[in-house]
């Protein structure tokens, strides 16, 4: 096959700009073959590379005593004592969604359950953050629709629960949709595998399914905004088969028990490229590759296609010699495929050959490590204007206007798709604050959340950034559950516009310090840039993922209050109604500055709260739409009346950070004030649980008129009627 010229036009189709091309120029000594012009490509675009966030990402805290694995790996790896661990790791798969949102969707969730079980842990959990455009837009109802259809149709027959995350809808995501993947599993804590290739002459093994040119070029197409030829990167979204997953999850456990693997890395972005360059540089060690073995599902693939593929469910490999004959005979049990492609090698070289011709011949860490790297200009997020002056309206009126936006409504049309019992140990399903997971066969949990309210970060970047890690802490503490470590996926536009380099500074910033302050580090993630179409760029969105883990399960506290429980709010509240659900869903206004978060008051707070949860009947977290809307949520899932004492409208709907809305017995409310006083805590009664109507100051609508609104509105919005098969 004649290969192409490498032309100015070729080379920015590639993503590569002309003094990248130059420096790809001064460290071969020549001109690259088109394979290496798509290899450097696929190293060396944002995806892969990090060039423009490395410098940032650096400053964020990754370690602590619990840390076993920060960043760097598949997968962050945190104990959780008697020798076990859990490992996970956020995602995005945000541009293959908005091309092809049912295969875009799948594949990301395929792609976060390998870099899981590439750690040697069995998958426990599954989370997605989306994120959409106006319910209005004509994309929506497709994209929502597909994407929803997508996760569950991949997690539920791979067998996974999905136990938690968010839906969001703003204009901003029009025309680039965000589908952010989480996924954790467990593992010996002393059976951890990593990626780091070692020994000279070692066998590299492709492991799973086979090779086609799905997702050719996937990685790059992912570092580019959209524009008006969107249609045509349809081609560059893989195709996913959670059966063939579910066998190599399998076969992977059984091959790392039979003491055959060196090392192992996942086939993800930029598939055959990334995995081997990575185990590669990780072990100080250079790869051969025969691309005649590698098993292909087409004819006539070229040694560009085949290094490029970002086809599923594969994995490549370093085994020990003496392990062949039995690591083979595991994956044919399973029928999949087991090839030998290659070797180490102690030279810093990568070697692509194919067809006994040299298709590749590169410095392996010049591909990785020695990728560029951007100290790009930013601009600080301006200071934000005053809070909005917001008209009048009645508190009842204003809780139907949040409880009717898809934004606030019952998400149960979403989390009815996807199967959230597999595995028998879902504890708490989604639908009010942290899902919860059963460590099978003992008394532990694991409580997962994920979390960010994008126009706080828009508005104020840093506080933005404090308060996503803040409130995922907080919704972790409102289960019972001891914060342990997060992972991260920075949602942002072009970083070469120095406002959006800015929001993305402002946003680590932010997150740095609130991580730090609540002993909460970050331990995996995923950046995402040029979330961008025709210029305009998506609100900035860095979803926190957070896990904690409940020590006992008579420690855990249920989201949900009794008939005659006393509601009391743990924290101040001054009514900050700046970029405010109320504001934005009932008024369409989006002003002010985002509300301050006192990290010092967050953790004062929160550990009050842990140490009181014998006195609690329910909590949860106060975050978008403030007290009015977190205690409808409690009272309308336990299916009882809420009296709330308050008027004001700050007061019912303001955004104050640090704050919660506990649920307590008559009996035990005299001894958490005594508790509260003690501690220097703020606590005030706010109103109580109980009858069949919802009454704000007075206001009063029947619990089951704002009950049918609150969970018919989602459906309604999207006009999506639930599919048969949920």
């Amino acid at each position: 096959m004649q290969e192409p010229t490498i032309t100015p036009e070729l080379i920015a189709a590639h993503g590569l700009k002309p003094d990248e091309y130059d420096r790809i120029l001064q460290i071969i000594g020549r001109e690259p073959s088109f394979t290496e012009l798509g290899i450097f490509s696929a190293m060396w675009n944002e995806h892969c590379s990090y060039k423009s966030s490395k410098k940032w990402l650096r400053t964020l805290p990754t370690e602590g005593p619990q840390v076993i694995c920060g960043p760097g790996e598949n997968a962050g790896v945190v104990d959780i004592g008697d020798g076990q661990a859990v490992v996970f790791k956020m995602e995005s798969h945000n541009h293959p969604s908005y091309i092809e949102p049912h295969q875009g969707a799948a594949t990301g969730v395929g792609g976060i359950l390998r870099d899981v079980f590439t750690m040697g842990a069995r998958p426990i959990a599954a989370m997605d953050a989306l994120s959409f455009g106006l319910p209005d837009h004509p994309k929506t109802a497709h994209l929502v629709k597909g994407v929803v259809e997508g996760i569950g149709a991949y997690g539920n027959a791979f067998g996974v629960p999905n136990v938690g995350g968010e839906v969001r809808f703003h204009a901003s995501y029009n025309g680039n949709c965000l589908v952010n993947a989480f996924a954790a599993g467990l593992a010996d804590a002393d059976k951890i595998f990593y990626s780091a290739a070692s020994g000279v002459g070692m066998p590299v093994v492709y492991l799973g399914a086979k090779t086609g040119r799905d997702g050719v070029g996937g990685a790059t197409m992912a570092s580019a905004e959209f524009d008006d030829t969107i249609e045509d990167k349809r081609p560059t979204v893989q195709v996913g088969d959670p059966f063939t997953e579910k066998k190599l999850l399998e076969a992977c456990l059984e091959l790392m028990a039979s003491g055959s693997v060196i090392s192992i890395q996942d086939m993800g972005a930029a598939g055959l490229t990334c995995s081997a360059v990575e185990m590669g540089d990780k072990g100080g060690l250079g790869i051969k590759l025969i691309l005649d073995h590698v098993p292909q599902r087409e004819t006539n693939m070229s040694a560009y296609e085949m290094m490029l593929s970002e086809s599923q469910e594969r994995m490549l490999m370093v085994l020990k010699p003496e392990k062949e004959a039995e690591a083979r005979a595991i994956f044919e049990k399973w029928d999949l495929d087991f090839a030998i492609i290659g070797e180490t090698i102690p030279e810093d070289r990568f070697l692509i050959i194919h067809g006994n011709e040299i298709k590749a011949d590169l410095p392996l860490s010049k591909l990785s490590s020695s990728a560029p790297e951007y100290d790009r200009p930013w601009v600080e997020t301006p200071a934000a204007g005053p809070a909005p002056a917001l008209p009048q309206i009645a508190p009842i009126a204003a809780l139907r206007a949040l409880i009717a936006s898809p934004n606030h409504a019952h998400k149960a049309w979403v989390w009815e798709q996807y199967d959230t019992q597999v595995g028998a140990d879902t504890i708490r399903r989604p639908g009010l604050g942290a899902g919860v997971v059963r460590v099978h066969g003992t008394r532990k949990a694991l409580a997962f959340t994920s979390d960010v309210t994008p126009r706080y970060v828009r508005a104020n970047p840093y506080e933005g950034g404090k308060q996503a890690v803040a409130e995922a802490w907080r919704n972790l503490i409102a289960v019972g559950a001891r914060p342990l470590a997060t992972t991260d996926n920075l949602n942002f536009g072009n970083p070469e516009k120095p406002e959006i380099m800015g929001q993305f500074v402002g946003a680590i910033k932010g997150i740095g310090e609130a991580c730090r302050a609540l002993d909460f580090p970050i331990v995996s993630g995923n950046v995402s840039l040029y979330n961008e179409t025709d210029g305009k760029a998506i609100m900035p969105t860095p979803t926190i993922g957070g896990v904690g883990l409940i020590g006992d399960l008579d420690d855990m506290i249920s989201g949900l209050p009794q008939a005659g429980d006393v509601a009391l709010v743990i924290g101040a509240t001054q009514g900050h109604l700046g970029q405010s659900a109320l504001a934005y869903e009932a008024f369409g206004i989006e002003a002010g500055d985002a509300p301050p978060v006192d990290l010092t008051a967050e953790r004062k707070h929160g550990e009050f709260l842990h140490a009181q949860r014998d006195h609690l009947t329910a909590a949860n977290d106060l975050s978008d739409g403030g007290l009015a809307l977190a205690a409808f949520e409690m009272a309308e899932a336990a299916g009882l009346g809420l009296t709330l004492d308050a008027s004001d409208m700050g007061q019912l709907f303001g955004e104050d950070q640090a704050r919660y809305l506990v649920a307590c017995r008559p009996d035990r409310v005299e001894a958490l004030r005594r508790a509260a006083d003690e501690a220097g805590v703020p606590l005030e009664k706010v109103g109580h649980f109980g009858g069949d109507s919802v009454t704000l100051g007075g206001d009063s609508a029947p619990l089951a008129e704002l009950s049918m609104l609150y969970r018919t509105a989602f459906a309604a919005a999207i006009k999506g009627d639930m599919p048969d098969h949920a």
